[in-house]
């Protein structure tokens, strides 16, 4: 016959081994058990002494922002200028809607963009030449007149490599106007002002198709 205190210690031993068993069957739930390691990944385990994915992600770096041409050439003249004018349309409505007083996060922002289209600009040949004008002339992102004119400029700099007519920068405003304004003027919803409706032409009128 086993004493009081035996039968004590023998259910204390088994109710921890029970215990450690359910641990393993039923880990915490912020944890798992790699299948090839074996090692318990969680609160207090392995994963502390791992690098976070974000660990590895490189952060907006200079030489991120100024390296070089990423893409290749664009053999395809149609598509290279169909990229062309809808790129500078982009830019010069953009610039067009910089803030007049920018703060330095915003003109870092714009100064980037123009640096990262230069390398991801899927023309490698004009990503290039973007990349040559930009080093020749930086961008100016002081006020929302001083980035659209400097992009004017920029803009006839490659008009006048191409023997094209050199813009007049006085009539920026209407060569791009948008048509949003500073402050959009709110009205009722209709099924053609959807941006994401591809099958309106926004060229034709509504009325008479024209």
């Amino acid at each position: 016959m086993l004493s009081r205190f035996a039968k004590a210690f023998l259910a204390t031993t088994v109710l921890l081994f029970l215990l450690t068993v359910m641990a393993f069957i039923h880990p915490n739930p912020m944890s798992y058990v790699d299948p090839w390691t074996g090692n318990l990944f969680g609160e207090g385990g392995v994963e502390k002494s791992l690098p976070r994915p974000s660990d590895d992600l490189p952060g907006p770096s200079s030489n991120i922002v100024h390296g070089t041409v990423i893409m290749p050439k664009l053999a395809n003249e149609t598509a290279k200028a169909a990229l062309g004018r809808a790129t500078w349309k982009l830019m010069h409505t953009m610039t067009l809607r910089f803030p007049e007083h920018p703060t330095p996060d915003e003109r870092s922002a714009l100064s980037s963009y123009f640096h990262l289209t230069s390398r991801l600009y899927p023309c490698g040949e004009c990503a290039e030449e973007f990349q040559m004008l930009l080093k020749k002339f930086p961008p100016q992102t002081a006020s929302r007149r001083s980035a659209s004119l400097w992009l004017c400029s920029l803009h006839n700099e490659v008009n006048k490599r191409l023997n094209k007519s050199i813009f007049d920068c006085a009539h920026l405003d209407d060569e791009y106007d948008c048509g949003c304004g500073d402050e959009p003027i709110k009205k009722t919803p209709s099924p053609s002002s959807d941006p994401m409706d591809l099958e309106i032409d926004p060229s034709k009128d509504d009325l008479t198709g024209v």
